[in-house]
């Protein structure tokens, strides 16, 4: 089947969903189970504050600096074929995870995981990109950003009823059938697509520096607060990372052959939309690390009870967050691009009421709907305006882009909150002290999410419907209209 062929609705193109759901949806599942048990983790071994950051940030720092080039390997050598190496990665390194003795080990393990999650999340929606006829991407996409995103939604009842039935480890094993499920499915139903247009070497150097760079200003940002900012090894990493990470840009900028075309960052709506990315996962970041500890050591909630808290947001995603991707389709995705992120910042605001004392129906569900609410409207119209922005054949490494863009926030959230709200050493097992943290957090996390709303201003409002063209000429050709509005699409283009 050529590439862009499915349409909505067939059997096959349900199956295409299918895989990529589940293979995307348990990683995102994961990655919310883990913070649910992360309590039981940090007993079972006595780990500090620095050992829970390594444990999330280990994951999120391979599967950051990874992404961009697992991007493009499977624009060169299959979506598919990487998509279905991402995911027997992951539930190998999942198995490890799950026969951890101890917390060196794990984090160990932790990366080998997100190596295998940075193989597989720039796939599954570049299959999408390339599989779907155009005008049902962006229906595909709100479907799949609303159903992975209600399997990370339900990562914490999940994680809770896993680590209650037996302990934390389930929360990794589980993963090991699913993704036996999700190669058999693959290999059944998913057309294999490449683009045919890449030429010269894949940018080894370029991801290696890349790399050095993430893990060295990552690790000083998770070390500083117990070992100080003056301490050795702190000071080298933090400037080998920041010079690693500038030496990634030139290499961009000059390399025959870069990771991340510098032809995608002019289009001004690409910019800001992976700008409002960032800012939004880093507080969502935060947050979802935060909440799962403030509900079980300073609300007393256990692990079950910690889940079912935030069921609302699976329940509101699952029911319309496609229905969300259908309507930015239709009327342009700039609303929901500005009302999302401040919804998730008031959803954020109404959390600080979270404390000990408080009921769920006071003090935890009116943050988490209007939370939710957020998600709804940002989550499905950030990736498709995204993808939209850049041409067809770089859907691979857009995508790569945007999910490196969302881990990276992500991960400099985890590594930098705790220290901005007062937590080291064994500090999250004290309510209060989690408790003024929790609120300090909050607000940092609102605000950053309150200005990925105000970049979105800034979004093209008819990107979604775009004309399928390559790269624009960097020249006028003969026959140009230098006069006709080169930058404003038709609002609706036949497939």
């Amino acid at each position: 089947m050529a590439d862009g062929q499915l349409t909505w609705g067939t059997p096959r193109a349900r199956a295409v969903l299918a895989t990529t759901v589940l293979g995307s949806g348990v990683a995102m599942l994961d990655s919310t189970v883990v913070n649910v048990a992360l309590p039981s983790i940090g007993a079972e071994f006595g780990a500090s504050v620095t050992g829970l950051q390594w444990i999330l940030d280990g994951y999120l720092l391979s599967l950051a600096a990874l992404i961009l080039v697992a991007g493009s390997l499977g624009d060169r050598y299959g979506r598919r074929r990487v998509f279905v190496i991402g995911v027997v990665w992951f539930g190998v390194a999942s198995l490890l995870c799950g026969l951890a003795p101890d917390v060196g080990y794990l984090v160990a393990a932790r990366v080998l995981q997100g190596v295998g999650a940075a193989l597989l999340a720039p796939g599954s929606l570049a299959v999408l990109q390339s599989a779907f006829a155009r005008a049902d991407r962006a229906r595909a996409i709100g479907a799949w950003s609303g159903l992975s995103g209600v399997a990370a939604a339900v990562g914490p009842l999940v994680g809770g009823l896993l680590v209650q039935a037996w302990s934390w480890r389930l929360a990794f094993l589980i993963n090991v059938p699913v993704a036996v499920v999700c190669v058999w499915l693959a290999q059944r139903s998913v057309p294999e697509s490449r683009d045919e247009q890449i030429t010269g070497r894949l940018d080894v150097a370029g991801a290696a520096v890349g790399a050095l760079g993430l893990a060295g200003v990552t690790a000083a940002l998770v070390e500083a607060p117990a070992r100080g900012a003056a301490d050795p090894l702190v000071l080298v990493a933090g400037v080998v990372g920041v010079v690693s990470l500038g030496g990634f840009v030139l290499l961009q900028a000059r390399g025959r052959a870069p990771l991340v075309p510098t032809s995608l960052f002019r289009d001004r709506t690409f910019v800001l939309a992976n700008a409002l990315t960032f800012l939004v996962y880093a507080a969502l970041g935060g947050v979802s690390v935060l909440l799962v500890l403030q509900l079980q050591v300073s609300l007393g909630y256990s692990p079950t009870a910690a889940g079912v808290a935030s069921l609302p947001i699976t329940v509101l995603m699952l029911l319309f967050s496609a229905r969300s991707g259908r309507l930015a389709q239709r009327a342009g995705p700039r609303a929901q691009l500005v009302v999302g992120p401040l919804l998730i910042a008031a959803g954020m605001l109404l959390l600080r009421r979270a404390e000990p004392g408080a009921t769920y129906a006071t003090g935890v569900l009116p943050g988490v709907l209007v939370f939710g609410l957020g998600l709804i409207a940002v989550v499905a119209p950030v990736t498709a305006t995204v993808l939209a922005a850049a041409p067809d054949h770089h859907a691979g490494v857009a995508s790569g882009v945007n999910n490196a863009v969302a881990r990276t926030g992500g991960l400099l959230a985890v590594a930098v909150l705790p220290a901005v709200a007062g937590l080291t050493g064994a500090g999250y097992t004290d309510p209060a002290a989690l408790t003024s943290g929790w609120r300090t957090a909050l607000l940092v996390c609102a605000v950053a999410a309150a200005v990925g709303g105000v970049l979105a201003l800034g979004v093209d409002n008819r990107v979604l419907n775009r004309p399928a063209t390559a790269e624009p000429p960097e020249r006028p050709r003969p026959g140009d209209c230098l006069s006709c509005g080169v930058d404003a699409p038709p609002t609706h283009v036949r497939a």
